[in-house]
């Protein structure tokens, strides 16, 4: 998902586009996840989470290898967005395949461990990506991104056959699921959250590494890569995440997590290179806290047509992270690192007040659900 933002520099310079263009290589495929998430929860409602995941492996082959031969900017976007539209069978099905599969003495640490995945797959996706495009091309990286899809494909062949799943497959039913997903107050406050959450990670990220590229830093794609490395803290952070949430609630670890975010971004308005990366550290663990409390208080808020409720909150998760990628390029473009920090800083803290005040109820309070 997010490993050509270590290529931006190289692919600006490539295509001869500027921050706000170059930044749709990212949104085109989160838009795309914005789009087709909910769909993609109705249709693991009815065919089954696990049936979804290994389809969704299967053909992110094919937009991965069509990219690698993209001759524009604009072909290349429509490779990723295609990927974008199939990625949400991997992560949307998954989420209510622990949900229901996961008992829930255990669901916590099943859900930080989904989490932590996906920050150490987020890692190596950026890290590799641009060591692979300094020593080969950009094209090399894409390449890079099918074997990874194939190799989806086969570990998700091996998930059990779910044994609590009940198909759902009346239209009526769906209407009145996401009816009531829609007038649910604590489900909709946390889309607001997500949307804020990945609005801040994409909108800092995709902006470092254009400010890390220019002088006085000039890091190559590789060494760009490399600063990614802060991704790794969240394989830390994010296994502690279920203890804390069991102990606390969502509620506490989010106003925990924008405290750390805040005071990393500030950080980061610093000169010194190492402190830019400390800043850059405190505010990536806050976000995997944050996102770790966000898939929490999704699947307490409700108790039926989960993979439905999980769409919903992938569709604004994702919609904040299409926004990102084209306003923080105009940003960074306009008012420079200053600007960007102040704009990311601002979605973090509103997404505090946010949860603040709409976890109040059943999504916001420790329950047994949660304890590892």
């Amino acid at each position: 998902m997010y490993a050509p933002q270590s290529l931006l520099p190289l692919l600006s310079r490539e295509f001869r586009v500027g921050a706000a263009e170059v930044g749709t290589v990212v949104g085109a495929t989160t838009l795309a996840m914005a789009l087709a998430s909910p769909f993609v929860g109705v249709l693991a409602d009815a065919l089954g989470r696990r049936r979804v995941v290994v389809w969704a492996y299967a053909l992110l082959v094919l937009p991965a290898v069509a990219a690698v031969f993209a001759p524009t900017l604009g072909t290349l976007n429509l490779a990723r967005f295609a990927q974008g539209l199939l990625i949400p069978g991997v992560m949307v099905a998954l989420n209510a395949y622990i949900a229901e599969e996961v008992p829930p003495a255990g669901r916590a640490r099943a859900l930080t461990a989904y989490v932590t995945g996906t920050v150490l797959g987020g890692f190596l996706g950026r890290f590799l990506a641009g060591l692979v495009a300094d020593v080969q091309s950009w094209h090399a990286a894409f390449w890079l991104l099918a074997l990874a899809s194939l190799a989806g494909w086969g570990l998700a062949r091996t998930l059990p056959r779910e044994a609590g799943f009940t198909p759902r497959r009346d239209p009526r039913a769906v209407a009145a699921g996401l009816g009531a997903h829609l007038r649910n107050p604590a489900l909709l406050t946390t889309c607001a959250v997500g949307f804020l959450i990945l609005f801040t990670l994409v909108g800092l990220f995709n902006t470092l590494t254009l400010r890390l590229a220019e002088a006085p830093y000039a890091l190559t794609t590789a060494q760009t890569g490399g600063v990614f490395a802060v991704y790794l803290l969240g394989v830390v952070i994010t296994p502690l995440a279920g203890p804390f949430l069991a102990a606390r609630g969502p509620r506490t670890a989010l106003l925990t997590a924008v405290g750390a975010s805040l005071a990393g971004l500030l950080l980061t308005l610093a000169a010194p290179l190492p402190l830019v990366v400390l800043g850059v550290a405190a505010a990536a663990c806050g976000v995997f806290l944050s996102q770790s409390a966000a898939l929490a208080a999704v699947q307490r808020s409700v108790t039926g047509a989960r993979s439905l409720a999980t769409g919903l909150y992938h569709s604004a998760y994702y919609g904040g992270a299409a926004l990102a990628s084209v306003v923080a390029g105009q940003v960074f473009a306009a008012r420079g690192w200053a600007g960007v920090a102040a704009l990311v800083m601002g979605s973090m803290a509103l997404a505090g007040l946010v949860g603040v005040w709409g976890w109040r109820g059943r999504a916001g309070a420790g329950s047994a659900s949660l304890r590892p």
